[in-house]
């Protein structure tokens, strides 16, 4: 599963209400109206107080179609896997983005 454009967390946000057993809306700001504001309990994490892990939401800028734009760094390694007849090559590249770094083969 590619996460090159998955921002890890930004945040922290208020919970404003639990809905059901699995979903809670949160207060986004208006920069973030776009989004959907209930979210499935696995997307959201409890704080823990360190700043060097929270992304400010005035630094993440999320277009129309819900994506973050990255850009690629370095290329971290390369290899060739043998698939039947075929050799097929592979390059693990290190995104950059608003999350940090991430890197996908």
């Amino acid at each position: 599963k590619s996460k090159k454009l998955a921002s890890r967390f930004i945040g922290p946000y208020q919970i404003l209400e639990r809905i059901g057993k699995m979903a809670y809306r949160i207060a986004l700001p208006p920069s973030l109206s776009n989004l959907h504001d209930v979210f499935h309990v696995s997307q959201l994490r409890k704080y823990i107080a360190d700043p060097s892990h929270v992304i400010e939401s005035d630094d993440v800028q999320v277009r129309d179609n819900l994506t973050v734009e990255t850009i690629p760094l370095r290329i971290e390694g390369r290899e060739v896997k043998k698939l039947r007849s075929k050799e097929i090559a592979s390059v693990k590249v290190v995104w950059g983005g608003p999350a940090g770094e991430n890197a996908t083969w």
